[in-house]
């Protein structure tokens, strides 16, 4: 299970942030902090992009100047969630032609909608990219 989504940039601003556990303010607040600056950003780019923090696993990439972090547990498949973000990356860049981080700043709304569409209550839900650009499109023309 996906316990959180964190879209964050280098200097550790958040730009998206998912939580599918109850967590308080104040300990979201602390994860995001703990997740960018003390395992991610710090982290030597020749290490496999998986980390123990706590008693799960944080799953990050980065693409340009984002890193997108899942925290799963510990027992979860890797390569995965790995291949999930990328996903999510592919079907972001297929929106919004060509991303960029504006684009999820000012189109945060919609970031969530398609962030909906490929996860449900932390778990995968779609997985086809045609069919969550299909259902994106449904919901654009509704607008």
């Amino acid at each position: 299970m996906i316990r959180f989504i964190l879209l964050q940039n280098r200097q550790g601003k958040t730009r998206l942030a998912k939580y599918y556990v109850p967590l308080e303010d104040s300990e979201k607040h602390k994860v995001e902090y703990e997740v960018v600056h003390r395992l991610v950003v710090n982290r030597d780019p020749k290490h496999t992009n998986f980390v123990e923090f706590r008693t799960h696993k944080v799953i990050y990439r980065r693409y340009a100047g984002l890193f997108f972090s899942l925290c799963v547990d510990i027992t979860d498949n890797e390569l995965a969630y790995l291949e999930c973000i990328h996903l999510f990356v592919e079907i972001l860049d297929h929106f919004f032609s060509n991303v960029c981080e504006l684009d999820l700043v000012f189109n945060f709304h919609k970031v969530y909608l398609i962030l909906d569409e490929f996860i449900l209550a932390g778990e995968l839900q779609e997985t086809s990219k045609r069919a969550i650009i299909e259902r994106m499109g449904e919901l654009e023309k509704l607008e």
